[in-house]
């Protein structure tokens, strides 16, 4: 049970049960011996006023005797009530041990006291008053004491009574609470022998939670999710490795083909020169496929983006349409800055211009010649937007959710294998660097216009 939740809950239930009859028996204890205390004194109160108001009578030696009788008869055979009477005149002084309470005769009336005589293992608890002279009877002190032991003693095994009915009443507690964990966590141990019954060919397989309590049902919830997605993600991992051999077949096919061929006979170095030329070509796109893996495996690790610097966004991507002059030229395409031209976010720049570069190079791509492209910033609270708009066939919903996935393609149409991005990965890098920059992505077709973009995180 080391380290298991029912110990814990059986230790907690009599951690709680101790400290609650602990609490209880303390104020128990503590009513007792006030009352008992408070039932001494009433005692010691009533027979003080007796003997008083018979000792304001007496003014004789004669009738003195009378008092010394009444005490004898009130005196117990145990000794637990005892009296004394202090005067400076022998014959009016009464008790056994004046000497041992002698001191008591100078405390205010009504005073208590406590005396240890001897022979005694508890003291006596006292009231005393002054009795003023009346006739031959000098002033007199009289003192009235009681022995503690009897409450002491009431007071001990009550307490006895106490700590063994308490602790009794923790063990039944820790023993009740054994039972009511062991029943409260049995859904749990079931919940947990079908978990362990799972295995990796089954990912479809979900927990149950329709029998199970709120609590452990938000818990079993919360596993079929992960399980959800654990599920979804091994398949784009089965997906992506399929697309990733597709794509690296392609090209090694070529290599090896070519390559096969051209030493199938003897050629002449011209020819050599060409096939290694066109072998250059497919090792270029190879190359340039496992670069950009590795670059999206670095921002699946959580890399985020370094050297920053506030930057004018505009500036940025009028650099990076510069490096497209070519093309543009090529396909009479125009590209146009529109929005907030005056923004300005903490960027990397290397990859702020990657990010943009797949971004018009996908417009182009997928532009008529001549169209009109346009680049979009937009301002907001916490993020820079940056879009680009190209005129172009409509997209359906069901694709854009997924256009920036790793080797997602709407058809065949939309491959035409590009010089560099080709295959597959440059939405999925505008993505990642998104990421890296604290941002997001965003797909839209309307009108007859394809929208793709991504932000920046402004606090970079």
């Amino acid at each position: 049970m080391k380290g298991s939740i029912t110990a814990r809950l059986v230790l907690m239930f009599a951690a709680v049960a101790l400290a609650t009859f602990a609490l209880a028996g303390f104020a128990l204890h503590s009513v007792l011996a006030r009352e008992l205390e408070r039932h001494q004194y009433e005692e010691l109160d009533t027979t003080l006023r007796n003997l008083q108001f018979w000792i304001k009578a007496i003014g004789t030696p004669e009738r003195w005797a009378r008092v010394q009788a009444r005490m004898d008869t009130l005196t117990p055979e145990d000794g637990s009530v005892r009296f004394w009477v202090l005067s400076d005149d022998p014959r009016f002084q009464y008790g056994k041990g004046l000497a041992e309470i002698d001191g008591l005769a100078r405390e205010a009336d009504g005073r208590s006291s406590s005396v240890l005589l001897p022979g005694q293992e508890r003291p006596f608890r006292t009231l005393s008053v002054r009795i003023p002279a009346n006739e031959q009877r000098p002033a007199v002190r009289l003192i009235v004491g009681r022995n503690v032991e009897p409450y002491a003693r009431t007071r001990q095994t009550f307490l006895t009574a106490l700590v063994s009915l308490g602790l009794g009443a923790v063990l039944v507690v820790a023993m009740a609470g054994y039972w009511i964990a062991r029943v409260g966590l049995r859904p749990l141990e079931l919940l947990s022998t079908e978990a362990q019954a799972l295995r990796p060919k089954t990912l479809s397989q979900r927990l149950q939670t329709t029998a199970l309590p709120v609590e452990l049902s938000a818990l079993a919830e919360a596993f079929n999710g992960a399980l959800s997605r654990l599920e979804e993600a091994y398949a784009q991992l089965e997906a992506f490795n399929a697309d990733v051999a597709h794509e690296l077949r392609t090209p090694l096919a070529n290599l090896i083909g070519s390559t096969q061929v051209a030493l199938s006979r003897q050629r002449s170095a011209g020819e050599f020169q060409e096939v290694l030329q066109a072998n250059l070509e497919d090792l270029e796109r190879v190359r340039s496929i496992v670069n950009d893996m590795l670059f999206l495996a670095r921002a699946d690790r959580g890399e985020v983006a370094t050297g920053l610097v506030l930057t004018p966004v505009a500036q940025e991507v009028r650099k990076t349409i510069e490096f497209f002059e070519f093309v543009l030229d090529e396909t009479r395409a125009q590209v146009a800055i529109e929005g907030d031209v005056l923004a300005e976010a903490r960027l990397e720049s290397a990859l702020f211009r990657r990010a943009m570069s797949n971004l018009l190079q996908n417009a182009i791509e997928h532009s008529k010649p001549g169209a009109r492209i346009t680049v979009a910033l937009r301002e907001e609270t916490a993020a820079t937007w940056i879009t680009v708009s190209n005129p172009g066939a409509a997209i359906g919903e069901p694709h854009l959710q997924h256009l920036f996935d790793r080797f997602y393609r709407v058809d065949a149409a939309r491959n035409d294998g590009g010089e560099h991005h080709g295959h597959g990965l440059g939405l999925a890098i505008v993505k990642a660097v998104a990421s890296m920059h604290g941002g997001q992505v965003s797909a839209s077709s309307a009108g007859g216009v394809n929208t793709f973009g991504f932000s920046v995180s402004r606090a970079g």
